[in-house]
């Protein structure tokens, strides 16, 4: 294996997430397109819990969370120096992201799954995540932290991205005009477009998908 790996699903936003810093640093993995209704056996020996994204190196090494997938590439070349920004700050975005927003983006998302409240309780909920977002996106000229993009703005995008596409015309609406601003400069941008790359599910004996391409 001359390569590493890398299982993934292409809406995914964590798998976004590992998508993003691989190709900004422009490491070569074999990407295997999965379908979540049926993974690969091999993706689940070497990660039992089933999700993606997943990193096999030639050593053998697996790294199945979205955020060490960003540290490894990014420390094998950080040429757009994500990592330069205040690595407190940025554990503390992400973390708020990813424990709290998330939890609510998924009832937001599948309402008809939490009937306990209504769909616009949980977009309510949100957008208390929205609010503080769009205060720094304000206060440091349209990134989350100072000086310009960094690893934190990256592993954001994704979700806010998520959270717009459950109902768009309502998101292009609302007075947050630095997040909407942000989020479309981002689905705009060549990195994510050569991410969002549509392939045909990873099969045994489908070719080699070298990525990025």
């Amino acid at each position: 294996m001359n390569r590493p790996i890398l299982y993934s699903f292409r809406r995914c936003p964590y798998a976004i997430r590992g998508r993003l810093a691989i190709a900004q640093s422009g490491i070569e993995v074999e990407l295997r397109e999965i379908v979540l209704r049926d993974k690969p056996e091999h993706m689940l020996e070497i990660s039992p819990k089933g999700t993606v994204p997943v990193l096999l190196l030639p050593d053998g090494t697996v790294i199945d969370e979205s955020l060490d997938i960003m540290h490894w590439a990014l420390d094998q070349n950080d040429s757009e120096a994500w990592l330069d920004a205040d690595s407190n700050q940025i554990d503390q975005l992400i973390k708020e992201n990813d424990h709290n927003f998330k939890s609510w983006l998924d009832k937001y998302k599948y309402s008809d799954r939490h009937p306990e409240h209504s769909q616009s309780y949980y977009r309510n909920k949100c957008e208390l995540w929205l609010v503080q977002l769009e205060k720094l996106l304000q206060q440091h000229g349209g990134s989350l932290l100072e000086n310009g993009k960094s690893l934190a703005d990256y592993a954001l995008l994704p979700f806010i991205r998520q959270f717009a596409h459950v109902d768009l015309v309502w998101f292009n609406s609302t007075d947050y005009p630095y997040l909407q601003k942000w989020l479309e400069e981002f689905k705009e941008s060549e990195l994510f477009l050569r991410v969002m790359k549509k392939y045909k599910p990873w099969k045994e004996l489908q070719e080699l998908i070298v990525f990025p391409e």
